[in-house]
């Protein structure tokens, strides 16, 4: 491979990356070639190194080098509530506020069928299975708001119905500390509608 091919591959790789276009990708390419070589060795090897590591836990679908996650195997936790979230960042985000003690399971994705992405793709069998179990009390329901996010805990909620759990969704509403004027129409909206 010459210097020039081995060039445009290491640029369309960087394309793969969400937001990259082939600007991005090139200025990445050239600084990490001209500039530091040694943390673009370290990156490659990290990569390398997560590839061949990191799987989905058996029980939540997130990502883990254990069979099972540190998240599913804490005895602290409450295993009666379970919280469905599309990808392992929702799952991080919510970890971080340090506001939620129960179980997790992750779909890797949501329902949209304009991309072909149906439940099989998402892994629903496997969450209908966990919430079989019986231990599951509460699913709480934290997928995106954005249509195909929507579509997929609406599915989900019709379907864990009928197995004699409590279904919930994550709130919406107006963000704390923001001022009314700046909040867009849809998000005030909602809160109208959903007040408490």
């Amino acid at each position: 491979m010459s210097q020039a091919h081995a060039l445009d591959a290491l640029i369309e790789a960087l394309r793969c990356l969400p937001g990259v276009g082939v600007r991005s990708a090139s200025r990445m390419a050239f600084h990490l070639l001209q500039h530091d070589r040694a943390a673009a060795e370290q990156l490659a090897q990290a990569l390398q190194h997560a590839c061949q590591s990191v799987r989905h836990c058996r029980l939540c679908n997130t990502f883990t080098e254990q069979d099972i996650c540190s998240t599913c195997q804490d005895p602290t936790r409450d295993s009666g509530l379970l919280c469905v979230v599309e990808t392992p960042a929702d799952q991080s985000a919510l970890e971080r506020t340090q506001a939620y003690r129960g179980l997790y399971f992750v779909l890797m994705g949501k329902l949209s069928p304009l991309d072909g992405i149906g439940p099989k793709d998402i892994g629903l069998s496997r969450l209908l299975r966990r919430v079989e179990e019986g231990q599951v009390r509460e699913v709480i329901l934290a997928t995106n708001f954005t249509a195909e996010g929507e579509a997929t805990a609406h599915v989900l909620s019709e379907l864990l119905k009928t197995r004699g759990v409590q279904v919930t969704r994550l709130s919406r509403g107006v963000p704390v500390g923001s001022e009314l004027e700046y909040v867009d129409l849809g998000t005030i909206a909602y809160a109208l509608s959903d007040r408490r």
